[in-house]
């Protein structure tokens, strides 16, 4: 049994060697985070966001993380760390998010930006690679946004994905593969999956590049005419000998000459047919290059976003490369404290409730006082009216 136990725990030794961390945050170490955030301050209006666990929590420490603080402001934030590129590697997105003022209109997504991103001056225009989490708004917008960057556009998910609504932490999870799979976790359940080609609508994309090439193809055909005179060619001008048995000696084969250097602007003589044997291979770098989950220079991640009533608390940060590593973080992280969060919660409403009930009855016997001062006075004074 021993030995059991310790296989178990070199595997996981092992795998969380083998995993590449990118990212991780979960301010552990006090206001110490402001050495790692930076602030935007392209405008004055910003709102500013600080450290806290909320008015509920499952551990005060554990659970402090980047809260919201002024309402009806736009927010912007980011964090850098070191470039690398997931080209042929899994990418994994995860975080936590806690809208304990019951979000009714605001953003509660993050942003993975490219390495240059000017963390200064970052605003609803800087460009970013991937855009991932809940949006909130009314009763029509409950959505959780996967929108990627590919050939300077952004492509949203085309399948209604619902986020959580409530004022408890959830954790979010993105997952992109390099098979071109993805899968979208809230709180360590998958809520939807499948192929990023056809659930971003970009099959039509690739029939429109397809079609580029084609025509790209043809064009190429007519232009630069002083390239490949190499190339062999059919001699139109040569018939087939009057002695040639098609059934006994086959099919006549055509004779072949090739076109003879020639410098730019001069037409090599007697040549005046010919029927080209090589035509240029297709071009199929819209299936080559048609890699949408594939990012060359990630650098960043960030808030930024709109919300009208603050309290939004972010926390638990981490990007990598392993799906294993951030199932087992999120249950490390999210996954002690959302239980005791909960009792808390319960605890605080019992006592709220309780105390509302307090104020009622003293409210009530208040009153029944007042009533009765107004009974003794009424018969006083229809005593001095006899």
């Amino acid at each position: 049994m021993a030995a059991a136990h310790l296989l178990v725990w070199a595997v996981c030794v092992l795998r969380v060697a083998l995993a590449t961390v990118y990212f991780q945050e979960e301010f552990l170490d006090g206001e110490r985070w402001r050495n790692r955030w930076v602030q935007s301050t392209n405008d004055s209006q910003l709102g500013h966001f600080r450290l806290s666990s909320g008015k509920f929590y499952g551990h005060k420490q554990k659970d402090k993380g980047l809260q919201t603080t002024q309402n009806a402001r736009f927010y912007a934030i980011s964090a850098r760390f070191k470039p690398f590129s997931n080209k042929g590697k899994t990418l994994v997105i995860q975080y936590t998010v806690k809208h304990e003022q019951k979000m009714d209109c605001g953003g509660g997504y993050v942003k993975v930006f490219p390495a240059d991103v000017d963390q200064k001056n970052l605003n609803g225009k800087s460009q970013y690679y991937v855009m991932f989490g809940p949006d909130i708004c009314g009763f029509d917008i409950k959505q959780v946004h996967v929108i990627l960057h590919f050939k300077n556009q952004y492509h949203s998910n085309k399948k209604p994905i619902r986020c959580k609504v409530d004022g408890f932490t959830h954790l979010y999870t993105l997952i992109l593969r390099p098979d071109l799979t993805y899968e979208v976790k809230i709180d360590g359940q998958a809520i939807e999956s499948g192929s990023i080609e056809y659930d971003w609508n970009l099959t039509s994309l690739k029939k429109m590049e397809k079609s580029s090439a084609e025509s790209e193809d043809r064009e190429q055909k007519s232009e630069d005419k002083s390239q490949d005179w190499e190339k062999h060619f059919l001699d139109a001008g040569a018939g087939k000998p009057s002695d040639w048995n098609s059934e006994l000696d086959g099919d006549w084969p055509a004779v072949m000459l090739q076109k003879p250097p020639y410098q730019d602007g001069l037409k090599p003589e007697g040549i005046e047919k010919d029927v080209w044997l090589h035509q240029k291979m297709k071009n199929t770098n819209y299936l080559t290059e048609y890699d949408l989950s594939e990012f060359e220079n990630i650098g960043a991640i960030g808030l930024e976003l709109w919300q009208v009533r603050s309290g939004t608390i972010f926390d638990n940060f981490l990007i990598t490369d392993d799906e294993e590593y951030a199932e087992n973080f999120g249950k490390a992280t999210w996954g002690e404290t959302k239980g005791p969060e909960r009792e808390m919660d319960d605890i605080q409403a019992k006592e709220e409730l309780k105390r509302a009930r307090e104020e009622d009855e003293e409210e009530r016997l208040l009153m029944d006082k007042l009533n009765g001062k107004e009974n003794v006075f009424k018969r006083f004074h229809r005593r001095n009216e006899l």
